[in-house]
C-alpha cells in the first residue's frame, strides 16, 4: 500500500483537515501520479456538505488534478515516468457496456467510479486529488501539454470538459446566439469555449459589475438578469442557454429568452430541484436538456483543443490550509475564476 498525505472532512459537519490514508499499490494497469495541482470545484462543497446525497467519509475532495507521472504499471502503453498527466472525475468504468463503446463513460450503464466520493468495484472508498498522490487506471489518465500553464489547466478536468462537452455535443457555433448564465468556474470557461467556437456569446449574470470582466474574456454581450428592461430586450433570442449556475434560480423566466426550437443546457446542479412550467416550454417547442462532463476521448480531445488554442482558466492559486477560507470565498463568489490548490503546501 502507498502511505498518502491528504485534507480530509470526516464528517459534513467538520472543516477539512490534514488525514493521511492508503492508496492501492500500482498494478499492472496502472498509473500513479504525483499532484502538484488541484482544482477546487463547486461540487466539493457540495459534497462534503451532503447537498445532493449522503457521502462517503472520510472525504478527500478534488477531481481536476495534474501531476506528474512517477511509476507505471507493467502493461502500461501510453504513459511514461516524467510525463505531465491529469485525472478528471472519474476513474473508473465497465469499459464494456454500450455507452462506454461509444466513448461515454460518463455515463457507462453499470455507473462508472468517481475519482472521490464513491466506492471503487473493490468496495474500496476513492479519495481525490487534495492529496500528494494518485493511483488510476491507465484508460482514464489523461495527457497533458507542456505548452500551458500547469496549475492554470487543473480545472479544465472539470470546468473544462462540462461546459466544452454540451457546446460540441450541440454543434455551437458560427451562427448561433449563445447566452451562458452564470461568471464563475464554469460560466467564465463556458464562454472561452462559446467564443472560440465561433457564437455570439452574451453573459447572463445577477452582477452588474461583472460586464467588464466578461468583455475581457470575449463575450460580446452582458445581460443584468435583475434589469427587467434588458431582460425584455433579449426575450426570445438565444438558440442555447449554457445554465452554469448552482445556486436556486427561475428556470421558467430564463426560458422565455430562448427563441423557438431553443436550447437550456443545465451543467449546474443546484441543492433544490428545478420547478418547470409546461407552459415555458410549450410555448416555443422548447426543450431543457442535461450534461455531464465528458467521456475520456473527448476529454482528451478538448484538453488537445486548449493546448492548440491556448485556452486554460483563470485561477487564484492557494495553500492548502486555506481551503476552508477558499471555500467561504466561493461561496460569495469572490473569485475569478477558480481556485487551484498548491499541493506543495501539503
Amino acid at each position: 500500500m502507498i502511505q498518502t498525505k491528504g485534507y480530509a472532512a470526516q464528517s459534513p459537519e467538520t472543516d477539512l483537515a490534514p488525514w493521511n490514508f492508503e492508496r492501492r499499490d500500482v498494478g499492472a494497469h496502472d498509473v500513479q501520479l504525483e499532484i502538484l495541482y488541484c482544482g477546487v470545484c463547486h461540487s466539493d462543497l457540495h459534497q462534503i456538505k451532503n447537498d445532493w446525497f449522503p457521502g462517503v467519509f472520510p472525504m478527500v475532495p478534488g477531481h481536476e488534478i495534474v501531476g506528474r507521472v512517477i511509476k507505471v504499471g507493467a502493461h502500461v502503453k501510453n504513459f511514461k515516468t516524467g510525463e505531465l498527466a491529469g485525472v478528471g472525475c472519474m476513474v473508473d468504468s465497465c469499459q464494456v457496456c454500450e455507452n462506454c463503446n461509444e466513448g461515454l463513460e460518463q455515463y457507462c450503464l453499470e455507473g462508472n467510479t468517481q475519482t472521490y466520493n464513491n466506492l471503487d468495484r473493490s468496495g474500496v472508498p476513492t479519495y481525490g486529488g487534495y492529496s500528494n498522490t494518485i493511483v488510476v487506471r491507465e484508460e482514464f489518465v489523461l495527457h497533458v501539454s507542456d505548452k500551458l500553464p500547469l496549475a492554470a489547466t487543473a480545472p479544465l478536468l472539470c470546468a473544462g470538459i462540462t461546459t466544452y462537452s454540451p457546446l460540441r455535443h450541440w454543434k455551437v457555433g458560427k451562427g448561433h446566439k449563445l447566452a451562458v448564465l452564470g461568471l464563475g468556474g464554469l460560466g467564465h470557461m463556458g464562454v472561452k469555449f462559446g467564443v472560440a467556437f465561433g457564437a455570439e456569446v452574451t453573459v447572463l449574470s445577477t452582477s452588474p459589475s461583472k460586464e467588464a470582466a466578461a468583455k475581457a474574456l470575449g463575450a460580446h454581450h452582458f445581460v443584468v438578469t435583475s434589469d427587467p428592461a434588458q431582460l425584455k430586450a433579449v426575450r426570445g433570442s438565444f438558440d442555447f442557454i449554457l445554465d452554469t449556475v448552482s445556486a436556486e434560480h427561475d428556470m421558467n423566466l430564463y426560458l422565455s429568452l430562448l427563441r423557438t426550437n431553443g436550447t437550456h443546457i443545465c451543467v449546474g446542479v443546484p441543492s433544490v430541484p428545478y420547478a418547470i412550467h409546461p407552459f415555458a416550454l410549450l410555448g416555443g417547442r422548447k426543450s431543457v436538456a442535461g450534461s455531464g462532463i465528458g467521456g475520456i476521448k473527448e476529454t482528451q480531445e478538448m484538453l488537445d483543443f486548449c493546448a492548440e488554442h491556448q485556452i486554460v482558466s483563470d485561477i487564484e492559486l492557494i495553500d492548502i490550509k486555506d481551503i476552508t477560507a477558499a471555500y467561504d470565498r466561493m461561496l460569495k463568489g469572490d473569485v475569478r475564476y477558480r481556485f487551484v490548490i498548491d499541493m506543495a503546501t501539503l
